[in-house]
């Protein structure tokens, strides 16, 4: 079964937790990438940072969690990339497909103000725990 069909457009980003985004931050220009989004936010607990490099067709979001969140990210034995994201034109139709087709759909969809107008974006669990972020950037 597919499903999406023309409303998936390609991997948007690839989403990795960091302990220090000044430091990522600046590995990632050394290999070229450009910041092309800063933002912060907030989370149940604390304030967090997040910032979008781009070079050519590569996204990278590097994302800061609260400090209290730093040990999970620290102690990680798998890696440290924490999803892959998915680039949808419509949200709530690509949310309604996959809970449909049954699959394990860990949040809803859900706001962030990131880019110019913000983002909606929900997450699915793969077969072996991957997370998989479906994600439309809003425009006006």
């Amino acid at each position: 079964m597919n499903i999406l069909n023309d409303n998936y457009t390609g991997i948007q980003h690839i989403g990795i937790p960091v302990t220090n985004i000044e430091n990522s931050k600046s590995f990632y220009l050394k290999l070229g990438f450009v910041p092309v989004m800063y933002r912060t936010f907030e989370d149940e607990n604390g304030s967090g940072q997040c910032c979008m490099v781009k070079r050519e067709n590569t996204l990278i979001e590097l994302y800061q969690l609260p400090d209290i969140e730093l040990d999970e990210i620290r102690n990680r034995t798998k890696g440290p990339i924490d999803h892959i994201a998915f680039n949808v034109k419509d949200i709530t139709l690509a949310y309604e497909e996959l809970k449909n087709a049954g699959f394990n759909i860990e949040s809803k969809p859900a706001f962030l103000d990131f880019w110019d107008n913000g983002c909606k974006f929900f997450t699915a669990i793969g077969p072996d725990g991957e997370r998989l972020e479906f994600n439309q950037i809003i425009k006006r």
